[in-house]
């Protein structure tokens, strides 16, 4: 019984250690990297909560070496201009490329 629950340690630690090594190859260069990004990410999408101006559930955010990408849908060119100019506000932004689309 003490060999298969090292066992299952040894296989859930490699695991760990796997999926995190995938992460990082997002073309960051470090684990660092992928934690600011994480961090801008999580960022964004709480001041759009916060913001009665941005829909949050219709607009998805992603985060590469701080570089933000905006997609999905607005209801006006205000909204998506208004969320373009709350994730530029966040520390850490270098860029944001807005592609939410407008509904029409």
């Amino acid at each position: 019984m003490t060999t298969r629950n090292a066992i299952a340690a040894l296989a859930a630690s490699i695991a760990l250690m796997t999926m995190t090594g995938c992460a990082v190859t997002r073309d960051q260069s470090t684990v660092g990297a992928y934690i600011d990004d994480t961090a801008i990410t999580t960022s964004v999408k709480a001041r759009f909560v916060d913001n009665k101006d941005v829909d949050a559930s219709a607009i998805s955010v992603e985060t590469l070496n701080g570089t933000v990408l905006l997609s999905g849908f607005a209801k006006s060119s205000t909204e998506k201009s208004r969320a373009e100019a709350i994730a530029r506000a966040v520390d850490g932004v270098k860029a944001v490329k807005n592609e939410i689309a407008l509904r029409g």
